[in-house]
């Protein structure tokens, strides 16, 4: 069991963690045809804008009521209502998701109330769904914000009496998995005659692709249908310890039952995910799953060698942490320093001496004193390994050096191969290979190799011994 500490240090020191307004609105970004807005001042949503064009490098659709001294003083009613009727004209989305900063929050705004006198004052809003969810950026990180704008979605808009539909799997997926996360999972489910609808689907709006036309909101993700029928699901499942307040939340709603998965990264979590599925469907294991698990234990096999005994120091987000953290220990690496963003009842269970809740800057200082080999966390742990002279793995977001973060596919058996191929060849890369300079030579043998003339200290030692 690890050790679970937080950091007193006054200050943080190169952040590790990102706010929860942001985790809410990348959460929104995998609603279709919605428009995110970032209830608080024109520089929160600047930040967050740009943060995610530089890892997804796409435009990001994220709006603001920017509020400023005046209006944050006297509240926001006006801002957000203003905000409501010019995303309503403007862009025409089916959903308008809102989420608070802590300028708002420490106001203390009324945003549920504000909504209700915006439909009431406008009926030209009729038509456009709005959710709302409270995100004060001074507490929790991106993965709270992203928990709790899932949660406020299925707790409102899906249907109470939705009919129920054989082989119809709601899927709620965590803010670690990437949109080729999503992919993968939804080929794997789809492969046993299911129906899985994703919510959020972040793979629909930012996998990288190119719009037929250019529109204000976002470019693909759940519907809004979707969303309203996901009570009609035969079952969810929920990826990540952070989903189970929203598959609660839709159980609690619509009577929809649940199954958790803390990870699918991994032989292990993999087989579990496809046992699963198998008794749901009561179908057989397709073919190509299971050549995909010989793929994967073979994949093993060649990797340990290199993942034996290797010291990891890794930052991330608890449920990434945990997902990449269990499968570098299968693989016989040591954790030697772990750092994450906030609290989760996984961390105790990390196979660890201890979890920090820090920052890099403890990251590094950690890994120094451990001796580890490998840096696995975000793009801004770029410099820590540079001054360490320590390989980075990029994981998570922000990766603003490195193009193809959409595609990145770390779930399944395919995808925990390519995680055993990415890390291993990262650590081959360090393996020291042999060269002349490892049996410097002498001096008379570099001359002699040189086809000069042997020194003459040399010529004297030949003489004295006969030859």
């Amino acid at each position: 069991m690890a050790l679970v500490t937080e950091s007193k240090k006054a200050a943080a020191v190169n952040p590790l963690k990102m706010s929860q307004p942001l985790g809410a609105s990348y959460a929104f970004m995998g609603l279709a045809s919605c428009m995110p807005v970032m209830h608080g001042s024109q520089g929160c949503t600047s930040f967050g804008l740009v943060l995610l064009v530089r890892h997804f490098k796409e435009a990001i659709p994220l709006q603001t009521t920017a509020m400023n001294e005046a209006t944050t003083i006297m509240g926001g009613y006006d801002n957000l209502e203003k905000a409501l009727i010019n995303i309503r004209t403007r862009a025409k989305p089916r959903l308008i998701a809102i989420c608070s900063t802590g300028l708002t929050e420490t106001k203390g705004d009324d945003v549920e109330a504000f909504i209700k006198l915006a439909y009431e004052r406008h009926p030209e809003l009729n038509d456009t769904a709005v959710v709302y969810v409270s995100t004060p950026d001074y507490v929790g990180a991106f993965q709270d914000g992203w928990a709790a704008a899932a949660a406020a979605l299925v707790a409102k808009l899906p249907r109470q009496d939705e009919p129920k539909v054989a082989g119809k799997v709601a899927v709620l997926p965590g803010c670690h998995l990437t949109p080729g996360d999503i992919e993968e999972l939804r080929e794997i489910i789809e492969s046993f005659g299911l129906q899985p609808v994703f919510a959020p689907d972040v793979s629909g709006s930012l996998d990288g692709h190119i719009p037929d036309a250019w529109l204000g909101t976002t470019l693909g993700g759940t519907a809004l249908e979707d969303l309203q029928a996901l009570g009609g699901a035969q079952h969810t499942i929920a990826i990540g310890e952070q989903m189970r307040a929203a598959a609660a939340a839709l159980q609690a709603r619509c009577g929809v039952p649940y199954t958790m998965f803390d990870r699918l990264t991994g032989l292990t979590a993999s087989d579990a995910l496809i046992k699963f599925l198998a008794q749901l469907s009561g179908k057989p294991v397709p073919a190509k799953l299971r050549r995909q698990r010989s793929q994967l234990v073979d994949a093993m096999l060649d990797g340990h060698f290199h993942f034996g005994n290797v010291k990891v120091a890794l930052g991330a987000e608890p449920d990434l942490l945990w997902s990449a953290g269990n499968f570098l220990a299968e693989m016989g690496a040591e954790l030697s320093v772990c750092i994450t963003t906030t609290k989760s009842p996984l961390l105790e269970r990390m196979p660890t001496g201890e979890v920090l809740i820090g920052d890099l800057e403890d990251l590094e200082r950690s890994a120094q004193a451990a001796g580890c080999d490998l840096l696995m966390t975000h793009s801004h742990g770029r410099q820590a390994a540079q001054r360490l002279n320590k390989p980075l793995f990029r994981l998570g977001i922000p990766t603003f050096d490195r193009i193809g973060n959409s595609h990145i596919c770390h779930v399944g058996y395919r995808g925990s191969r390519n995680f055993v191929y990415e890390v291993g060849n990262l650590l081959m890369d360090q393996i020291h290979h042999a060269s002349p300079d490892d049996w410097p030579l002498t001096p008379a043998a570099r001359a002699a190799a040189a086809g000069l003339a042997q020194p003459a200290a040399a010529s004297d030692d030949v003489a004295e011994i006969g030859l």
